[in-house]
């Protein structure tokens, strides 16, 4: 046996069995060929979906309708105030002075040793109101605080920390002047109507005297005891806006000018700057002139991988693919449908400068697009944004859902939303005594706590001002975020829940100060705004109305006016909604490209399969025609080894006639 195949036979075994395998390992190279197509059609879906989601995303800020309702605001002086405009001021030109700034008012203690001396223990009761000609009236927008001082809180250091840990309206902090130690607090807020007046219970029983707690209490009006000193007085605001002369308790102003707020930073009288709002339309047109470059970057996508050349006769990878002639139509197709129901006075995006070319890509005219953006008989944002247009002024739009259809809604109000209330039926009692009449029980929207009013002699307005600041300042309603509103009508107290709707209820359960204040009160739970929107029954919850049917989804807020019919309310997804909304289904783990992204995987996993299992096949075909030639060179060289053999004894016999 030869150790090498065709060392004995002279054939070249291993060059005719890589021949012959060669032709038997072509369906390989057909295998790999077809996998290379595969493949690259992976990665040309792999590109579409990375070229739809850039385009996702620019839609998705022309969808958002804070983009179209976006102000810019500019102030001459920046030394003078800082500004910002929200999406309800109206462009204009304003002259603004700042006269005054607000300033919060800060009250000082007497001398202490050192922080460690003791000072009292008890009970401060914080309220704010405003000082005027000896009377204080109570800020009833500002719940009144407790802050309670215990034995291991009594020392000036203590106290300190107990009022600042108490996070409630005021701080404080302690100031060595060179004669001592000082407990100074402060009002956390600026203003005439902030002003402080601390209350104390003390524990040694005597709760106006300049020992213990006591020592910290601070009404500075008629008959109040005072033995904290004033340092800072409190102060409003003043500007004069376009000649109008303003006050607010805050040095920021957001209410002076619809939508402007205005943070004041100094006071320069006699010099008057300049304010200015306009319209953000730079923004906008950017963000369209995006969007465009983005449709058109996406075209080009789609464009080189389904091209053919017709000079070179070759075709791209998705040529004639039918998936991505889908995305192509449905994307076209969502451009040629005008929004008939949009209510900003436009329906097609060609009457902003918006159309198609020839080879497929859209154009902008930045002049046309302009014009429409400051046409004030035109909203750009109905064209691209999910937004209703309520005819009815206090009929606001709040939302809508993929389920709304596009379409003009009649809307009927058949009963609008109140707030829960409980109102009096005796002229409130004005002396309230502690542990007499000074407690009420309440349950507001079902929530309930008590409260312990201030005893005192009151004005009808100071009472309902006390009722409210203490409500409001009851951790479990203030927690809640819940609120209430006093007013009284010939001496009889009403308390509103904030709330609209079933939720808001007002209920005294009790108290000591129940019959009193309120006698046998007349509760009454609110109601829910109730009607159609196009004809079809809505739900009311407080004062939004949700619409059913064609208009589910739909969210209307009514703040007011009159029952009966409303008027009607235009809507229409806009193209960037709609378009938003189709790319997103495209790139679902479930949409058309993920199901032929899939095909494709399965075709590159079969071509796997296929490829071991004929790797196997031919690793048999290889072992048997190897053993065949080596079977015939074993053979070969056999033969030829007999031959020589033969040769040889064939020369060794004597020539025929020869000598003997």
């Amino acid at each position: 046996m030869l150790a090498s195949p065709g060392i004995g036979s002279g054939l070249d075994v291993n060059s005719i069995v890589s021949q012959l395998m060669a032709v038997e390992s072509q369906p390989l190279t057909s295998l790999a060929s077809k996998e290379a197509k595969q493949q690259a059609q992976l990665s040309a879906f792999g590109s579409l979906k990375g070229s739809l989601s850039s385009f996702q995303n620019s839609v998705a800020t022309l969808a958002d309708p804070a983009k179209f309702s976006a102000v810019t605001a500019s102030i001459g002086d920046t030394s003078l105030a800082t500004v910002s405009g929200s999406s309800k001021a109206a462009a204009g030109n304003y002259s603004i002075e700042v006269q005054s700034l607000a300033q919060s008012q800060k009250i000082k203690s007497g001398n202490f040793a050192d922080t460690t001396t003791t000072v009292g223990t008890g009970t401060l009761t914080i309220q704010y109101g405003t000082y005027d000609g000896g009377a204080f009236t109570l800020n009833p927008d500002k719940a009144a605080e407790s802050i309670t001082i215990a034995a291991d809180q009594s020392s000036l250091a203590g106290v300190r920390d107990a009022i600042n840990d108490a996070d409630g309206g005021i701080s404080a902090s302690i100031v060595n002047d060179g004669s001592g130690d000082r407990l100074v607090i402060a009002s956390n807020d600026t203003g005439l109507s902030n002003a402080l007046k601390i209350t104390v219970t003390d524990d040694d029983l005597d709760n106006t005297d300049t020992a213990g707690l006591s020592q910290l209490t601070f009404d500075v009006s008629t008959g109040g005891t005072a033995n904290l000193t004033e340092t800072v007085a409190a102060s409003d605001a003043k500007v004069i806006i376009d000649g109008i002369t303003i006050n607010k308790a805050s040095n920021t102003i957001d209410n002076a000018i619809e939508g402007v707020t205005l943070n004041l930073q100094k006071a320069d009288i006699g010099n008057p700057t300049s304010l200015s709002i306009a319209r953000d339309t730079a923004s906008v047109q950017a963000a369209i002139q995006s969007f465009v470059t983005a449709f058109n970057d996406l075209d080009q996508t789609i464009t080189n991988l389904s091209k053919f050349d017709t000079e070179s006769q070759l075709a791209s990878v998705l040529t004639g693919d039918s998936t991505l002639r889908s995305i192509q139509s449905q994307l076209r197709g969502i451009f040629n449908t005008p929004l008939s129901t949009a209510g900003g006075g436009l329906s097609t995006l060609s009457e902003i400068g918006i159309t198609f070319q020839a080879d497929g890509k859209i154009s902008l005219d930045s002049s046309k697009l302009s014009s429409a953006i400051n046409d004030p008989t035109k909203d750009v944002s109905t064209l691209f944004t999910s937004i209703g247009k309520p005819s009815d002024s206090l009929v606001s739009f709040v939302s809508a859902s993929s389920e709304t259809q596009d379409g003009s809604y009649s809307l009927n109000i058949s009963q609008l939303a109140t707030q829960g209330q409980a109102v009096g039926n005796v002229a409130a009692a004005l002396t309230v005594n502690a542990g007499a009449n000074d407690t009420l029980d309440l349950t507001i929207n079902g929530v309930s706590a008590s409260i312990t009013l201030a005893a005192g002699v009151y004005t009808t307005d100071s009472l309902a001002a006390e009722i409210q600041s203490k409500t409001n300042g009851a951790s479990a309603f203030s927690s809640a975020g819940i609120e209430v509103s006093l007013t009284q009508t010939a001496g009889v107290l009403s308390i509103t829940s904030d709330r609209y709707g079933s939720e808001s209820t007002v209920a005294i359960t009790g108290g000591t100060g129940k019959l009193d204040l309120f006698g046998t009160p007349v509760e009454t739970a609110g109601f829910d705004v109730a009607g159609t929107i196009g004809g079809v029954t809505a739900t009311g919850l407080g004062q939004t109305l949700t619409g059913a049917g064609n208009n589910s989804g739909l969210v209307l807020e009514i703040t007011g006016g009159t029952t009966g019919t409303r008027g009607s309310i235009n809507f229409a997804h806009g193209f960037a909604y709609k378009l938003e909304e189709l790319v997103d289904s495209m790139l679902k783990n479930d949409s058309l490209i993920d199901s032929r992204i899939d095909g494709i995987n399965a075709k590159i996993k079969d071509i796997e399969l296929q490829r071991d299992s004929l790797t196997q096949r031919l690793e048999g075909v290889e072992d048997r025609i190897r053993a065949q030639f080596s079977a015939l060179d074993t053979m070969i060289s056999s033969m030829t080894q007999t031959s020589n053999f033969l040769q040889q004894q064939l020369s060794n016999l004597p020539t025929i006639g020869g000598n003997s």
